[in-house]
């Protein structure tokens, strides 16, 4: 497979040739559905399109819990064929897909009652590794086992004695959702589709009933293109009706948003070697290792405001250091958090109030003519919605098309991997880097890790860390804008990097460096890297304020008093 990198240039010769014939299908919207929607189109051999109207992931797939799970809780619904699924896919993704991206984790779960709880959880717990077992793909992760109090004390100090008789202990995966998202795209475009970001769709073409194309605005070149399809697929998640009512057309299906909001704190702030599961009266909280930091959340609650930009208010920060502080021995406080992300599920609309009730399954329909409408669903299926996707728009064809084969389509990155991590040692020899620099590279890039050190071999400066954010190198920065497509400064801080939530002052230390190194790739003036420096400052300052307001229509104005976009 050619992997293709995803420079400046690209963009725009990806516009232009969706313009110029009629594509088979076009995909609209770049989270981790659509762009596994473009794979699963362009590897059965159909001209694919894939248009996003800001960057790749910069919706609900960079701001999820960074799971590829069963779902443990949904056999407590005994929803057992979502979670067979999902555990079928997580095999797939942890033994053959992405072993680069995705990796075992260990929870705990603490119980508190003696006797019929730990009977209860561990019935549920090794039901569910037998359906792992059972799907052919759970070899990869090691299975669930009791633990007395005594042990998981050892386990996880952090816990405060008296807040658990016992434990149980299983394994799930774990995976940097935004990059995931970006080597999706690579893939589909290393099998021949064509992909751009900042393209923004403006309205759908009609031929009498049937959809016919789109007509995107190019939001860093102000042109617009007429782009024709076969077959679109609609796949903007939480947008999914706002999209729809551009066709007119009452949707066959709604979707509503819950937002669920993350903290990250500093590694040091819990002692643990494993991560934790607890239960609250809505929903799970987790807490997940995550490199040098830990992962805290979620929430589960109803949003109807602004959807391109959710906002986490005081209340969901106390709600969730509330819940985790019962366990701790420690308590965490507001001085602890070094970030906040707040993100949205795209649930299918039903009969209940509780979005923590509406379903997590997924929804395909074909409303009018030349139109495919995908939504609902779970990151870890996110490559069957694309297959229903996909097979629904082959109906619409008029040839026949290949079965879907992403079953057995490895990412970018995937091939060799193992190779090389077996061979760390010497390659960071070789390259004068510590070996702990090349396996954090290898588990970000995989085999494309020596696509990054080409950059390090032909400027040895850029093979330094960021003397503010150094779990990074430079090189990382610049490779961001040659082959990730990346446009601005906030696409590299917050989703090829995770710069912004990692660190106490959010990226804003790195933010002048990063601009900087990305200058030389994207051509950018002085007065655009002092934009992109005051947008994402900015930025910063919004989230900041949001933090401080105590409910959602507060948080939500106070985020809103950050521009959107930079321009060119």
């Amino acid at each position: 497979m050619r992997t293709a990198a995803l420079g400046p240039d690209g963009r725009t010769n990806a516009l232009a040739r969706m313009a110029e014939r009629e594509l088979d299908v076009l995909v609209v919207g770049a989270g981790v559905v659509g762009a596994g929607t473009a794979l699963d189109a362009v590897t059965r051999g159909l001209s694919t399109g894939l248009v996003e109207a800001r960057d790749w992931a910069s919706g609900t797939s960079s701001r999820s819990s960074k799971l590829i799970h069963g779902g443990l809780r949904y056999l407590e619904m005994l929803d057992f064929g979502l979670v067979r699924e999902a555990l079928k896919e997580r095999g797939l993704l942890l033994g053959r897909l992405a072993p680069h991206l995705v990796k075992p984790v260990p929870f705990l779960y603490p119980l508190q009652h003696r006797g019929w709880e730990r009977w209860y959880a561990g019935t549920g717990v090794a039901l569910y590794d037998a359906m792992a077992l059972s799907s052919g793909h759970g070899r990869g992760l090691p299975h669930h086992r009791h633990l007395s109090r005594r042990r998981a004390l050892q386990v996880a100090p952090a816990l405060r004695k008296e807040a658990l008789v016992g434990a149980l202990q299983y394994y799930d995966g774990q995976v940097d959702d935004a990059r995931f998202v970006a080597t999706l795209v690579r893939t589909a475009a290393g099998y021949g589709a064509h992909v751009a970001n900042r393209a923004r769709v403006a309205e759908f073409l009609r031929e009498g009933e049937r959809v016919v194309g789109v007509r995107v605005v190019d939001l860093e070149q102000d042109g617009s293109y007429e782009i024709r399809a076969k077959q679109v697929v609609n796949s903007t998640g939480v947008w999914t009706d706002d999209t729809q009512s551009m066709i007119a057309e009452r949707g066959q299906f709604h979707v509503r948003a819950s937002k669920g909001i993350h903290l990250v704190v500093p590694k040091d702030r819990i002692h643990s070697s494993t991560g934790l599961i607890l239960r609250t009266e809505k929903s799970v909280l987790f807490v997940i290792p995550w490199g040098r930091h830990w992962i805290v959340g979620t929430t589960d609650t109803a949003w109807d405001l602004d959807k391109a930009h959710p906002a986490a208010s005081s209340a969901d920060i106390d709600y969730v250091l509330e819940h985790v502080n019962s366990v701790l021995a420690v308590p965490l406080t507001r001085d602890d958090v070094e970030g906040v992300y707040a993100g949205l599920r795209p649930l299918l609309a039903g009969e209940s109030d509780a979005t923590s009730k509406l379903s997590r399954e997924h929804t395909v329909a074909h409303p009018v003519p030349g139109l495919v409408v995908v939504a609902g669903g779970k990151f870890t299926t996110y490559r069957v919605m694309a297959k229903d996707a996909v097979d629904a728009a082959v109906h619409g064809l008029d040839r026949r098309v290949a079965a879907c084969c992403t079953e057995e389509v490895r990412l970018a990155g995937a091939e060799g991997f193992h190779a090389l991590w077996n061979a760390r040692a010497r390659i960071a020899a070789r390259v004068g880097l510590h070996e702990a620099r090349i396996e954090h590279l290898l588990n970000r890039y995989g085999s494309l890790t020596e696509e990054v050190l080409e950059l390090v071999a032909d400027n040895p400066k850029l093979g330094q860390p960021l003397p503010a954010a150094d779990d990074y190198l430079k090189a990382e920065i610049v490779y961001a804008c040659t082959h990730e497509g990346a446009r601005h400064l906030e696409d590299v801080l917050t989703r090829r990097t995770r710069i912004s939530i990692e660190t106490f002052d959010r990226g804003t230390r790195s933010a002048r460096e990063c601009a900087e190194l990305m200058a030389g790739v994207l051509g950018w003036d002085a007065a655009q890297i002092e934009r992109e420096v005051e947008h994402y400052g900015k930025r910063v300052e919004a989230e900041r304020e949001s933090q401080l307001q105590p409910d959602d229509q507060t948080a939500d104005a106070a985020r809103l008093g950050a521009p959107d976009t930079v321009p060119l």
